[in-house]
C-alpha cells in the first residue's frame, strides 16, 4: 500500500469513528439545563419556552420536583430552526 491509500483509509476510519461516537452520545431526552447549554440561552429561558409551548416537552416528576424533558428530535428541530413563535393570547 502506498502512503495516499493509507491516508485515505485513515480518514475513512476517523469519519466512521466520529459518527459512532455521535450515535453513542446522542440521548433520547434532554433536560432544560442541557438544552440551555446547546442553545447558549439561560435555563430559565428554556423552561419558559417549554411552559409557553414554544418547545414540545414533557414534564417529569421526581417526588415533589417537576422537570421538563425535551426529546432528541425536538432538540434537533430547535438547533436547526429555533423555538416556535409565541402565539398571541386571546
Amino acid at each position: 500500500m502506498n502512503m495516499p491509500d493509507i491516508e485515505n483509509r485513515l480518514e475513512k476510519i476517523e469519519t466512521l469513528l466520529s459518527e459512532l461516537i455521535q450515535q453513542k452520545t446522542q440521548k433520547e431526552w434532554y433536560s432544560t439545563a442541557e438544552l440551555s447549554e446547546l442553545t447558549g440561552r439561560a435555563e430559565f429561558t428554556v423552561r419558559e419556552w417549554c411552559r409557553l409551548g414554544r418547545v414540545t416537552a414533557e414534564k417529569e416528576s421526581h417526588g415533589r420536583k417537576h422537570e421538563w424533558r425535551v426529546s432528541y428530535e425536538e432538540v434537533q428541530r430547535i438547533l436547526n430552526h429555533g423555538p416556535r413563535p409565541l402565539l398571541p393570547r386571546n
